[in-house]
């Protein structure tokens, strides 16, 4: 499994939305500028984002983009799986699919527990936390800077 450019920069996205959140509304050229993404890329991604109920898009001379739910509860996995699909290592993991060899097959097992603990794991963290890692990472610099 590899996280293709889409769902990093769609996770991109939101990161620069939640550490603006404070502000006004982002525009894609100020996302764009700061992730350094192409608009048109954004443009696209960002559709994807705003049906899923992440982003909202607010309309008007000051308008923009925002986060649509709290960063604390908009989890990796989430993001992972709007942008990329379910999580699936292997094809086997996945129920809507089934293989002719699933009663025999002693790796499927094994898969499905290597895939549920990915789940598990990109589950466990929160937009929240990138913002928090974001800042001290930040923070980290400034001092290191002075």
């Amino acid at each position: 499994m590899k996280i293709s450019t889409k769902g990093r920069y769609g996770l991109r996205i939101l990161l620069d939305l939640a550490l603006h959140e404070s502000g006004s509304p982002r525009m894609i050229r100020d996302i764009a500028e700061s992730q350094k993404i192409s608009e048109k890329y954004i443009s696209r991604l960002i559709i994807e984002l705003r049906n899923a109920g992440m982003v909202k898009s607010i309309r008007g001379a000051k308008g923009g983009y925002k986060l649509a739910r709290i960063p604390k509860y908009l989890t990796l996995l989430e993001i992972v799986e709007v942008m990329e699909g379910p999580i699936a290592i292997v094809e086997c993991v996945d129920s809507s699919l089934s293989c002719m060899r699933q009663d025999l097959c002693a790796a499927r097992e094994i898969w499905m527990r290597l895939n549920s603990e990915i789940r598990e794991s990109l589950a466990k963290v929160s937009l929240q936390d990138m913002v928090d890692q974001s800042r001290q990472n930040s923070a980290d610099f400034m001092d290191y800077c002075i």
